[in-house]
């Protein structure tokens, strides 16, 4: 567990930095950069319906891990808008609540408990 949450925080800071150089650039309105790739039909919309794809199933994930929860269904959503980066925070503080049990991480603790 040591070494997946490392690599959370690689992931993470990662990502973060790249994202503040990102904004700082371009700013925050990546929508019509992001559906115009889709749009086009090329491998660069390929590749975001690919990621929303990965994103719709990340954050059904979360929720369902969360038992369809109100607080569930929120993090769901911030995943879903805010991707890896929010998902690796999420993922590095369930691993301590899980205390590093693999199902507790994966199943949420009450399946977990219940297997």
């Amino acid at each position: 567990m040591a070494a997946f949450r490392i690599l959370l925080i690689i992931l993470f800071l990662e990502l973060a930095i790249y994202t503040v150089f990102t904004v700082s650039a371009h700013g925050l309105n990546f929508y019509p950069d992001y559906f115009g790739d889709m749009l086009a039909m090329g491998w660069p919309g390929q590749f975001n319906l690919d990621f929303t794809c990965l994103l719709v199933l990340g954050a059904l994930w979360i929720a369902w891990r969360e038992g369809f929860a109100l607080s569930g269904l929120a993090i769901a959503v911030a995943i879903f808008f805010g991707g890896a980066l929010v998902l690796t925070a999420y993922l590095l503080i369930a691993s301590f609540r899980a205390k590093g049990d693999p199902a507790a991480l994966l199943l949420g603790a009450t399946r977990a408990a219940a297997r």
